[in-house]
């Protein structure tokens, strides 16, 4: 196999053209602008096109609306400025982010899709059931789009909901590559509204993503400032006692990590977007009075979780993953990297802010939905910083599940010794119904997986035939990151055998939440008993968890199988999956 067509984790990571100069080194630079500037971004924001600031229609956010069964893409290189400073980037038909494509299902999609970088790339169609040469992985189901070359994409849409798009080459989807997908229904939905808008999330960073890897392989921390000092320990003794504080603290220092780290990158160097608007430019979606608007929201963060609410009004949520779910009324929910979620408001005031705050609380993304152009709400303060706890870890007995107490956790001999395994969950449980960390207790209604329920049966209905049982495991401080402590470069494939049904159980290990994509197939989360509770193509794994999901193996071929931050699939969390006849 050619190095060309391999995927991005197989090769070394090298810091791109067009990188910030500042140094490499273990230390952290001072910052070239604010944080404010870096968590709000510049009001314009957007493209800086060739002719200087964009005009308006041409900014960032303004990415057409392409519909239809035949759509072409071009996919090329271009400056941005979120900043304040220019930067390199990655388009398409000149937008950032790309082109929402509105499409119907039932149909046949054409998508022609032309290479002018000088680099080759790709297009994944995340969630969407298709065929194994047509989704979008190079070196696994297809060689890549080579510089001027033209690939086109032609599958049917079996599926209708919220979906995206993005690369699936050398880091591209975090230079700009992605966008979202509406496919619109044969028949009609159970639910009505008067208008919908899109609300695609994602981060955005000056420097280039090899540059960021490069730092984070040199100290996991380097984007954490959020370290605990000498000070929280003392105000720690005050409020603990010194035994608890301190075992707290060797119990931390013997596993060589810290209880803050809730996300590998921040937003000391992030400025995060909404449609590819920066906070300070606050995108807004227009409704009239009276209306039932429909917000989809999709999370196409490179790293970022985001936790989402729009103060002062209720959200209904009616769709997880594009499909349907049972109306549930929610104030909050947390949206992991590649989920999507719809939900139905009835605004009232003239004027709501979306609010979207990262899950280490370093940044925000921010809209409006407003009754005219101009109008704004208030924008609330970040909420309080949490920490991790050894509970968060599964190194606690949570207590009595249906009267006894949980067994300890097994683990592959393969993560025994393994210098890049730096923690085992030693009594791991599937937490559906706890909101997170930072989400705990905070007076609104959080939503959990445990609320959701499919608008629909199990739609296989068979029990498992048998059970793979997958650990999320990596090295923080090393900075590695893999299944069962066995990277990808060194994982044979997962044989599944066409049509049979298997339960995956997944037990995180490590002390961050992953979110665990399989391509080409739907992953039906159970509850804590084995029941089908909600059909997604992302779960999310809480750090010391263990959950399990069943799938039907009805895709033939070899299908990606992945965490969905960025750099946890480039450094080894990442596997293959291929279903035999």
């Amino acid at each position: 196999m050619k190095n060309r067509v391999l995927p991005a984790m197989l090769r070394q990571a090298q810091p791109g053209p067009g990188s910030p100069t500042a140094a490499d080194g273990v230390h952290h630079p001072g910052p070239a602008l604010s944080r404010r500037h870096f968590v709000q971004g510049m009001a314009l924001g957007g493209l800086a096109l060739a002719m200087g600031w964009p005009r308006q229609g041409e900014a960032a956010g303004a990415a057409a609306e392409l519909r239809g069964n035949v759509l072409d893409l071009s996919i090329g290189a271009q400056r941005v400025n979120f900043t304040g400073q220019d930067r390199p980037a990655i388009t398409v038909n000149g937008s950032l982010p790309a082109p929402l494509l509105r499409v119907k299902e039932g149909e046949t999609l054409t998508v022609r899709v032309t290479n002018t970088l000088a680099e080759d790339t790709s297009i994944h169609w995340h969630g969407i059931l298709l065929p194994a040469n047509m989704d979008g992985v190079p070196g696994m189901s297809f060689n890549g789009i080579r510089p001027g070359e033209t690939f086109t994409y032609r599958f049917p849409l079996r599926q209708n909901g919220t979906y995206w798009y993005h690369s699936h080459s050398s880091m591209q989807e975090a230079r700009g590559l992605y966008g979202a997908l509406i496919v619109e229904p044969a028949t009609p939905e159970p639910f009505h509204y008067d208008r919908e808008h899109v609300v695609l999330l994602s981060d955005w960073s000056d420097e280039d993503p090899h540059r960021i890897l490069a730092k984070l392989r040199k100290q996991a921390t380097y984007y954490n400032f959020h370290q605990r000092t000498l000070g929280d320990f003392y105000r720690d003794v005050k409020t603990q006692g010194l035994k608890a504080t301190w075992d707290d603290r060797r119990m931390w220092g013997a596993m060589r990590m810290t209880p803050t780290d809730l996300a590998d990158v921040s937003g000391y160097t992030y400025t995060y977007l909404v449609n590819g608007t920066t906070p300070a430019g606050n995108w807004t979606g227009l409704f009239r009075a009276g209306e039932k608007l429909r917000l989809r929201f999709i999370n196409a963060a490179a790293m970022t979780y985001f936790d989402v609410r729009i103060p002062g009004l209720k959200m209904t949520v009616v769709a997880a993953d594009g499909q349907s779910v049972q109306p549930l009324a929610i104030d909050e929910f947390r949206l992991g990297v590649a989920e999507t979620l719809d939900v139905i408001v009835e605004p009232e005031a003239d004027a709501y802010t979306i609010f979207a705050q990262s899950m280490d609380r370093t940044g925000f993304a921010r809209a409006t939905l407003a009754t005219r152009e101009g109008l704004a709400a208030a924008v609330p303060p970040l909420d309080a910083r949490q920490l991790l706890t050894m509970e968060d870890m599964g190194h606690m007995d949570h207590g009595a599940h249906a009267g006894h107490a949980m067994p300890v956790q097994a683990h592959p001999e393969s993560e025994a010794g393994n210098p890049g395994v730096d923690m085992q969950a030693v009594m791991p449980m599937p937490r559906l119904a706890d909101p997170g960390v930072g989400l705990r207790g905070n007076g609104r209604k959080v939503l959990t997986y445990a609320d959701l329920r499919s608008a629909f049966p199990d739609p296989d209905g068979r029990a498992p035939s048998r059970e793979i049982e997958l650990h999320l495991t990596g090295h923080m401080e090393r900075y590695v990151w893999s299944f069962d402590g066995v990277p990808f470069s060194a994982a044979e494939p997962i044989i599944l055998k066409y049509g049979e049904r298997v339960r995956f159980t997944l037990v995180n290990d490590t002390m961050m939440e992953h979110p665990i994509h399989l391509h080409g197939m739907w992953s039906d989360l159970e509850d804590e008993d084995g029941n089908f509770l909600v059909r997604k193509h992302t779960v999310s794994i809480a750090p010391g968890s263990k959950r399990s999901y069943r799938v039907t193996a009805d895709a033939l071929g070899r299908w990606a199988y992945h965490c969905h931050l960025l750099m946890h699939m480039d450094l080894g969390m990442f596997r293959e999956v291929r279903v035999l006849p």
